[in-house]
């Protein structure tokens, strides 16, 4: 059960940890953060994206080492048993790479979600939201590292030729195919030899909620013979909205635990 509806959450709330992991692209002069400090659903911890990834590297949003995971958790006041939902002001774009990264760091798949629809669902819905800070108990949370979730460059360029995995692209296909420049400075056009490409947006429906079981077994079968396949790897422009296929993915397989190419096309394209 990846995802959550917000009628559960209401419920829910306070049997369960929240996580505000709203983020936005620069260059739409918005800000998660200060959103959070204006309006978030209450009891909601507020995940920064942008600064809890790596900083020794130009790459953005990768993966932190572990012991810098159990630190960045530890002060959210997140111990290892919790039920965690996750929710974004980003049409549902950074709270699937926040679920990633509980997953990739041990947290139990079962007790990770994400709110479907996200904050816009809940606050177009009139439910309760507010402005107060919550005050946390530092936890003393243990990550354990899945490795076999993520790909890196060389992995990716072995498998062209082995074809071990399928490679599916959450970009868009002006970007995949080439017909456009990357918004990222330094980055040639075009894609990775013998990948697939599924535009994440092509999985949710026009109010951010994701499709249905059917409609994705449908858009997977463009690139996939079978929705049992567990050996495929997300890539995108830096590893967010990757994670919104696997997500999407998760939904009609089962056993599929989501594994990403964690540099994606902005470290692939680089020229």
């Amino acid at each position: 059960m990846s995802l959550v509806e917000t009628d559960w959450l209401n419920k829910n709330i306070n049997k369960v940890k929240i996580v505000d992991c709203s983020w936005h692209m620069p260059q739409t002069s918005r800000t998660g953060f200060e959103e959070y400090k204006n309006q978030h659903i209450p009891n909601a911890i507020f995940f920064d994206l942008d600064k809890n990834s790596k900083k020794k590297t130009k790459l953005p949003h990768m993966l932190v080492e572990r012991e810098d995971w159990e630190k960045i958790v530890s002060k959210m006041g997140i111990n290892n048993d919790d039920r965690i939902v996750i929710y974004d002001n980003s049409d549902v774009i950074s709270s699937c790479r926040c679920w990633f990264n509980f997953i990739y760091f041990g947290h139990a798949p079962r007790k990770v979600h994400v709110l479907n629809g996200g904050f816009k669902k809940w606050a177009k819905e009139k439910r309760k939201t507010t402005n107060e800070v919550k005050n946390v108990q530092i936890s003393n949370y243990q990550g354990l590292e899945r490795k076999e979730l993520v790909k890196n460059k060389e992995m990716i360029n072995q498998n062209i030729d082995s074809q071990k995995f399928n490679v599916i692209d959450a970009r868009s296909k002006e970007r995949f195919e080439g017909k456009v420049s990357e918004p990222r400075k330094g980055l040639r056009s075009g894609n990775i030899q013998n990948s697939f490409c599924i535009p994440f947006n092509d999985c949710l429906n026009s109010d951010k909620t994701f499709k249905n079981r059917e409609d994705l077994k449908v858009i997977f079968k463009t690139c996939l013979k079978t929705s049992s396949d567990k050996n495929v790897v997300f890539s995108c422009g830096s590893g967010v909205t990757a994670c919104v296929l696997a997500l999407a993915y998760s939904l009609i397989n089962d056993k599929y635990l989501p594994c990403i190419y964690d540099g994606s096309w902005a470290e692939y394209g680089i020229v």
